[in-house]
């Protein structure tokens, strides 16, 4: 029986990968309908460009009419939420929704993400000198993407922030504090530097 588990779970990887390199309206096609049954959830008419990368399904849950661009990244191991990404969402090329080690991340509806976007939902612990960065383990944290939100290219989104409805982050921002409704942020720290009017 481990043997049968370890050679599916062999085949299942060799037709993963084969599936993710796959290019044109096939490609999209196949791996929508090899995904789909993979995820929490998954709705109609989600569009998974060559080179997506999707860790961990089973903690994902994606809506309807989501478009998730080339070589874009969704991690969601040892999360206590997963990842929720809303209806009519759009994501450009190399975003990554990094969600690992954390409390999880949610992406409301009618969301656009530009190119090169970071979504990271934890931090790694530092404090003690004496001990290696990497074998403190990580500070878990959270990201709320509301409704009707645009984040601009290589935008990048730390822990424990919320981003509320109608809000624009504009390209190159660093997020690392909550952002009001109809908000404009621009910066590193991000900053207010209009409201939509």
């Amino acid at each position: 029986m481990k043997i049968l588990k370890k050679l599916l779970k062999e085949i299942v990887s060799w037709l993963n990968t084969f599936l993710i390199a796959m290019p044109g309206l096939t490609g999209v096609k196949l791996r929508y309908l090899f995904y789909r049954w993979r995820f929490a959830s998954c709705g109609e008419k989600v569009c998974f460009l060559a080179g997506s990368h999707i860790h961990n399904f089973r903690n994902i849950r994606i809506g309807n009419d989501v478009s998730i661009g080339f070589n874009a990244q969704i991690y969601s191991n040892e999360t206590q939420e997963g990842i929720t990404i809303g209806n009519r969402v759009g994501l450009n090329s190399n975003v990554m929704i990094n969600a690992d080690y954390s409390q999880g991340i949610k992406i409301g509806n009618n969301v656009l993400i530009g190119p090169n976007v970071v979504f990271r939902a934890a931090d790694h612990v530092f404090s003690q000198r004496d001990i290696p960065i990497r074998d403190q383990g990580h500070l878990a944290g959270y990201i709320i993407v509301e409704d009707d939100v645009w984040i601009g290219a290589n935008a990048v989104i730390l822990k424990n922030v919320r981003i509320k409805k109608g809000a624009i982050v504009a390209a190159g921002a660093v997020v690392v504090k909550n952002i009001g409704e109809y908000e404009i942020v621009g910066g590193v720290p991000a900053k207010v530097i209009g409201k939509r009017r």
